[in-house]
Order: C-alpha cells, then structure tokens, then sequence
C-alpha cells in the first residue's frame, strides 16, 4: 500500500514549503530595524532562515537579540512587533516565489479530490494576503495562521482543530511541512508526516528529523498513491 492510499485530507505549511518567503521576511525586518535606529547590516538571510517557523514574535525577538537590543525589554519588543507587522503587510508577497511544483502539487492534490488546509505560524491576515498573491488561496478549504489557536505549531492544537474542521481523523491526514515543528506537531497529533528536502528546518538537515517520507517536490506526493 502506497503512502497517499489511506489519507483523506491534506495540511500543508506555508513558509519554507508552499512559499521561499525569505526574502519578504529580509524586507521587513531591515525596516523595523531602521525604524528603531538600529544598522541592519548583520542581519543575514541564513540568519533568517534559522529563525523563522516559530512565529513572528520568536522573529522579531530573536532578531533584537541578534542585534544587540535588548530582546526581554517590553516596551522595546512591542514597539518593535508593531514596526514589523506593519512592514510585512506592506511587503508580503513582494520578494517571495513558490517553491518548483507547489502550485502543480496543490492542483494535483484537489484534482484527487483532498480537502486542503494551510496552517502556518505566520499571522492569519497575513497568510491569507500571500495564498492569494501567489494564486493558491482557492485551492484551500481552510488558512489558518498562528493567531487562529491558543498554540502554534510544535504544539499539536493547531493540527488536531485544522483535522476537526476538515471533518478528517488525524490518522488520515496528511501533514506537508518543511521543519522539525511540523514533524513534531504532526507526530504528536497522531498524523502521518512528509517533510520537503528545500525548506528551511532552523539551519538543520531535514533528514535528521523523523519522517514516513521526504520529498524534493510537493508534486511528488501524487505519486505515492498505489495505481488505480
């Protein structure tokens, strides 16, 4: 039996896996930096890629931190949060690309009939404006972002609600995620895990993060489904 044959549904994550958002991430935080009067110069985009996946307030703290800010000071940390959504909204979608076979793979998915959910750390607003730039939001029966839940992903809330509402026992739901958050999120939701090999996973290999299979394309998933 191929891996694809018992599953019902699919939920995919956003950055990293459908979306290379490095460099929209890149634009917003040398404007917040700037707007604190701080030089961006050592913020990198390795840096970034070992950063994001935790959501924005683990970013943008961690990149205080980075430039010798105080990271734990509140009234820093809000100030900067505010700089920072506000220049993401403006720039989202701008210097991103899908990733090769993430729209083949998403069309390919609904054309087997599967109900699609994105869930992402990223603000929800946030998620649903760059689905819609890059023409994937059709295709997904649910977006939810790391404000839809009390948790973000590691935590298996957000998986565990998104199979509820897809009306999918987690056993039968696909998990598609590019980090060791969404292997540990899916795993403890009791879903099945596919981790891409091109993400960002926080700076680590992905193949030392458990897995029932790594893919280099998300096109790829149609093909572990047993022939009809």
């Amino acid at each position: 039996m191929a891996l694809l044959d018992p599953i019902r549904a699919v939920i995919l994550d956003l950055d990293g896996t459908l979306v290379d958002t490095l460099g929209d991430f890149e634009l917003a935080l040398r404007a917040m930096l700037n707007d604190l009067g701080v030089d961006p110069a050592t913020l990198t985009r390795a840096f970034i890629g070992q950063t994001v996946g935790k959501g924005s307030e683990y970013l943008v703290r961690q990149t205080l931190g980075h430039v010798g800010l105080a990271a734990h000071d509140a009234k820093l940390f809000d100030q900067a949060m505010g700089h920072y959504q506000r220049h993401y909204g403006l720039v989202n979608g701008q210097a991103s690309a899908l990733f090769a076979g993430a729209a083949e793979g998403v069309q390919a998915l609904r054309t087997l009939g599967m109900p699609l959910a994105c869930v992402t750390n990223k603000p929800g607003r946030h998620a649903q404006a760059l689905l819609q730039a890059k023409g994937l939001l059709w295709a997904f029966d649910r977006v939810f972002g790391g404000d839809a839940f009390e948790r973000k992903k590691p935590d298996p809330l957000p998986l565990t609600e998104t199979c509820r509402a897809l009306g999918q026992a987690p056993a039968q739901t696909l998990v598609v995620g590019d980090s060791l958050n969404d292997a540990q999120a899916g795993h403890a939701a009791g879903c099945p895990v596919v981790l891409v090999s091109y993400g960002y996973n926080h700076g680590r290999p992905i193949r030392e993060v458990p897995a029932a299979a790594y893919v280099d394309r998300i096109d790829e998933l149609v093909h572990m489904r047993s022939p009809r």
